[in-house]
């Protein structure tokens, strides 16, 4: 093999790399803007982020702190927007988020910090934990298949 096809090869091969860790940080930043709507969501009593970001398919499950919603509309209905009228305010961050993507899918792991008041007897509750999401790529866009939190009292 001469030195041009040599030279040729290593700037395909360059090229080939580059593209695909912009791809990949395209896709991560994808990941986390879909968390932060979630977030907000969550925050908000609004199922719109969830409609928009969660693949609605059969078998669905979303697990939390040992309960579960068995669907997309039980998760928002029961859940999500439920919370709005039951909580004075609820707080929800997400930190030391990691990513990882293998093809068309993704799992992302975060600790997960949440607080909030009860309307109804005042309680305040403060917990930690950790949250697991598992996402699919359709169409270029990452849709959310399955979560799942768990989460304790602070100590």
């Amino acid at each position: 093999m001469n030195h041009v096809m040599k030279y040729i090869l290593i700037l395909f091969f360059l090229h080939i790399s580059v593209a695909s860790e912009a791809s990949q940080k395209n896709d991560e930043e994808q990941i986390v803007h879909i968390i932060n709507q979630i977030k907000h969501g969550w925050e908000n009593g609004d199922g719109a982020p969830f409609r928009a970001n969660f693949l609605d398919h059969d078998g669905a499950r979303y697990f939390e702190s040992g309960g579960q919603n068995d669907s997309l509309k039980d998760l928002i209905e029961h859940h999500v927007e439920p919370e709005k009228d039951a909580l004075v305010f609820l707080s929800l961050n997400y930190s030391n988020i990691q990513i990882h993507i293998e093809r068309n899918f993704a799992w992302v792991l975060a600790d997960t910090a949440v607080k909030g008041e009860v309307k109804k007897s005042g309680r305040r509750f403060d917990k930690m934990g950790y949250q697991t999401f598992i996402f699919k790529k359709i169409k270029e866009q990452w849709k959310v298949l399955h979560t799942h939190s768990s989460s304790r009292d602070r100590r």
